[in-house]
């Protein structure tokens, strides 16, 4: 900028990262940080309260969070195949609950974080499956 008019727009780390700034003079705002791994996380929100809001890989997969700062909980998951996951719960204690899949079929979750069972399978032609059991021993029952 202009002198006496400068602001911070990137800060560089010794292993390779980047986090971008926006905003006027003392009011600059993270809003990317990219890694060497190709990783890129998107920022919203005003200067020290910048929430993390999408994570991608580069392997084109998003994680999409809410929240405040710090309290960001993980929410939808995408893959460059089509599906895309769907999460409920508090930071840190995140479990999927709904899986839908390119081919139109949908699959339901029940139980916590780490013990999540698919619960019920419906097709995209409409055929519901239900099922019972712990997390990788679900059967089905109907």
């Amino acid at each position: 900028g202009e002198r006496g008019a400068e602001r911070f727009v990137r800060g560089e780390f010794a292993d390779g990262t980047m986090e971008h700034f926006e905003g006027e003079r003392g009011a600059e705002r993270k809003v990317r940080k990219e890694f060497p791994s190709g990783q890129v996380q998107y920022y919203e929100g005003g200067q020290g309260a910048e929430r993390l809001v999408r994570s991608e890989l580069a392997d084109g997969t998003a994680h999409h969070f809410e929240g405040d700062k710090g309290a960001e909980r993980l929410v939808r998951t995408e893959f460059a195949d089509g599906e895309v996951q769907y999460y409920e719960g508090e930071k840190g204690a995140e479990r999927m609950v709904r899986a839908e899949f390119a081919n139109g079929s949908v699959q339901h979750y029940e139980g916590e974080r780490g013990a999540d069972r698919i619960v019920r399978a419906v097709r995209a032609d409409g055929a519901v499956a239900y099922f019972e059991g712990g997390q990788g021993a679900e059967r089905l029952v109907r």
